[in-house]
């Protein structure tokens, strides 16, 4: 996504310092977050990157649950940013946040153990979603995992209903994937093995679901051609 279509969490900045009171209240947001690090099976010493962080609701749970982890954060939007670094200040914990595009992250590959992303993924145009699939596994060590939370193919007519809302703030063309529950397909492309839909769950803004891929421990190369012409 270009800088001048970047969208941020409620597509309006003026709306940004709503978002955490929003997901709070609608989506069980704690309870859905929990889950998707529960799956992550983190451990000390693991480096862990929440892929657009925004304010770091997601961050601050990954810190306060494994203190021993080193968490980093990465976001394009510098408002969002800000109030992340206010909330880890007054929470007390370490947490390296990083202001970047998901399609070009500042980082260095190949040094992630786990990263973890929520609600990001939906913002983002197809194009865009490659691109930040491919990053996403180059950051990852072999054997890295990525865990993503996000909204998913609706179950129902109701829950595809419930999601126009979702699609009307954030617009038609980057939740089309959601739509049609092309995640994990866009997942396998990008490099990703045993991607699967770990759960899902219904909500008053449709489907929420929880997927996982890893980056595997040795990758398979195309095959050279021989130099034996015998």
């Amino acid at each position: 996504m270009s800088r001048s279509a970047f969208i941020p969490a409620l597509r309006f900045h003026s709306l940004t310092r709503f978002y955490d009171a929003l997901l709070a209240r609608t989506l069980k947001e704690d309870a859905f977050k929990r889950r998707l690090i529960a799956q992550a099976s983190l451990e000390p010493g693991m480096r862990v990157l929440d892929l657009g962080c925004g304010t770091a609701t997601l961050s601050l749970l990954i810190i306060q649950s494994h203190a021993e982890v080193e968490l980093h954060g990465l976001d394009a939007d510098a408002q969002a940013l800000s109030m992340a670094r206010t909330k880890a200040t007054e929470a007390v914990v370490q947490i390296q946040f990083h202001h970047g595009y998901a399609q070009n992250p500042p980082l260095v590959k190949g040094s992630f153990d786990r990263i973890l992303s929520s609600l990001l993924f939906h913002h983002l145009q197809r194009a865009d979603k490659v691109t930040a699939l491919s990053r996403a596994f180059a950051l990852l060590k072999p054997g890295g995992e990525m865990h993503i939370a996000d909204w998913g193919k609706p179950r129902s007519t109701l829950q595809r209903l419930a999601f126009l809302s979702v699609q009307l703030l954030d617009g038609f063309e980057t939740t089309r994937d959601s739509v049609e529950g092309t995640l994990p397909r866009l997942m396998g492309e990008s490099g990703f093995a045993d991607v699967v839909e770990t759960e899902f769950g219904c909500t008053v803004f449709g489907t929420l679901s929880i997927y996982r891929g890893r980056r595997p421990m040795v990758e398979v190369c195309p095959e050279e051609p021989s130099s034996d012409y015998r």
